[in-house]
């Protein structure tokens, strides 16, 4: 096939990788490719800010499985994609970040000259939190070139991949597309031979095994085995499975199984500094790893180099007969009953069964991503490991666009970082609702000050009216009390609008935010 022009050449390679959606911010560099767009059958979301375009995709990507994408222009609109795509690298999601680059004529190398929008290395941003950075030398490889970024942050183990077009090439002519090459078939799956004997076995569980849920729960049951769940891994069993552990992995009574086991094993998770107290975990008697990356975090007997599906597979031809339960499973989070627990049920109460809940760093979120009740794969879209405070209302764009109910659960801080998006939300009636927790300031960080005994510094915002602020983008917003939130969500949710929900609330920080943990060096 022949392009006219290199963005449309860009075009046809998203649509060739099967896109849907895409979001980004047009700017004098990349207007070529956006006039590409609108006869393509995929959609382009227009963004306020070049970060909710890399936040939205890495929501989209989370909530689908499928590859978001992020467009933006040159130098600073780079750059400003930069934090929400090193979340995208820690929680391991598939985004294509395209960004142009000031024309090739323009450019002399090594050299700085002041060209509008320059930089000496834009690439250099994103080397450190990228599988790849490709940059498209002419336009006629410039088809070729997004489809193998597109691969590429697709093939396990996934992460986000940078291309930068130079602008000159989005407007040049393309010579014929070629015919895409075949996609390597998957590595085979090694030989192992791995002792799953044990009296007391746990499973841990991560968001790598996301597509491999029902191969857990049968090994899980094989084993007889708890299984605690990393914040990637929530909702991988039903919220009622008996062998599922109810609880934050940092809460005492599930660290307590962990402490106890004398076989550990790992499916699809790094074992983290978020999910493990700062590694304060106890390297376990004997621990066995399924995963494609290589494990740094806890040495692993065994490492079994696979995808979940395929390394499970394995586990379970050794694994024997189903087994009774050695452990007693845990209370819930009942156990720290309170203002809490009561506003997690009150929010959970009218959720639809298939929802996505994207959480920011806040403390009702934190509450939510240790022991909310989530009951589908890929039901929590929670800030992993960079922890970028204002991830929650961008990405939760995304995730809307994913066909699933989206509830957007934020503080009042971190929603300000990109509350210009109400604007994108309201113009294409993006459908999600913001539960946004108000309790007029940084209340993490207020309470890290005053659980030391030390006076809070700048932790106190004067907020706006949040519910002025939403309206005044015409988004339908009211204020409501804990005690009222579960009719206003069903309310909400069920119009297929976008909204807001405004609840004035102080909570205190869950076990599984430090400096509550419970474990010390």
């Amino acid at each position: 096939m022949t392009g006219t022009t290199g963005g449309e050449a860009l075009v046809a390679a998203l649509e060739a990788l099967g896109v849907e959606v895409t979001f980004g911010l047009p700017g004098v560099h990349n207007l070529a490719a956006w006039r590409a767009f609108p006869d393509s059958g995929i959609r382009l979301v227009g963004v306020r800010h070049e970060q909710t375009a890399a936040y939205a995709a890495d929501g989209y990507a989370r909530a689908t499985g499928r590859l978001g994408v992020a467009l933006t222009t040159t130098g600073p609109g780079a750059a400003n994609a930069v934090a929400a795509t090193g979340e995208a690298w820690a929680a391991h999601s598939p985004i294509l970040v395209i960004a142009t680059d000031i024309p090739t004529s323009a450019r002399l190398p090594g050299r700085y000259r002041g060209v509008l929008h320059e930089t000496t290395d834009q690439a250099g941003f994103f080397r450190p939190i990228t599988k790849a950075c490709l940059r498209v030398e002419s336009a006629d490889e410039l088809h070729a070139t997004v489809v193998r970024a597109g691969r590429l942050a697709l093939q396990p183990p996934c992460r986000p991949v940078y291309v930068e077009v130079p602008t000159d090439l989005l407007s040049a002519q393309t010579g014929p597309y070629g015919e895409l090459p075949p996609l390597d078939p998957p590595a085979p799956a090694p030989a192992i031979d791995v002792d799953l004997t044990a009296q007391r076995p746990l499973l841990w569980v991560g968001g790598g095994a996301v597509g491999a849920a029902d191969l857990v729960a049968e090994l899980a049951e094989r084993l007889g085995a708890p299984v605690l769940t990393s914040y990637g891994g929530r909702g991988l069993l039903p919220a009622d499975h008996p062998l599922l552990v109810p609880l934050s992995p940092a809460a005492e009574a599930a660290g307590r199984l962990w402490d106890e086991a004398d076989l550990v094993v790992v499916v699809g998770s790094d074992l983290d500094g978020m999910n493990t107290q700062g590694f304060r975990q106890p390297q376990p008697p004997r621990l066995v790893t399924v995963d494609l990356v290589e494990p740094v975090n806890y040495r692993p007997d065994t490492w079994v180099r696979a995808e979940a599906r395929d390394g499970v597979r394995l586990l379970l031809d050794q694994a024997g007969e189903p087994r009774p339960p050695w452990f007693t499973r845990p209370a819930g989070r009942e156990t720290y009953a309170g203002a809490e627990t009561a506003f997690l049920d009150a929010f959970e109460q009218s959720l639809p069964a298939d929802v996505v809940v994207v959480t920011d760093m806040c403390v009702p979120g934190y509450w939510y991503g240790g022991f909310g009740r989530i009951t589908q794969p890929r039901g929590l879209a929670y800030p992993v490991g960079w922890g970028t405070l204002g991830f929650g209302f961008p990405a939760s764009l995304g995730t809307a666009l994913s066909g699933r109910p989206t509830v957007a659960l934020v503080g009042d801080g971190g929603f300000l970082f990109a509350c210009g998006d109400l604007a994108t939300a309201a113009q294409e009636r993006i459908p999600v609702t913001v539960v946004l927790v108000d309790d007029g300031g940084y209340g993490m960080l207020r309470y890290d000050f005053t659980r030391s005994g030390t006076q809070p510094v700048g932790t106190e915002l004067e907020p706006p009216d949040f519910v002025a602020l939403a309206r005044a983008f015409r988004v339908t917003a009211e204020e409501v009390a804990v005690a009222d939130l579960a009719d206003a969500l069903k309310r909400h949710v069920g119009s297929g609008e976008p909204s807001m929900l405004v609840v004035k609330a102080a909570f205190t920080p869950p076990p599984n935010s430090s400096p509550n943990w419970y474990r010390t060096r």
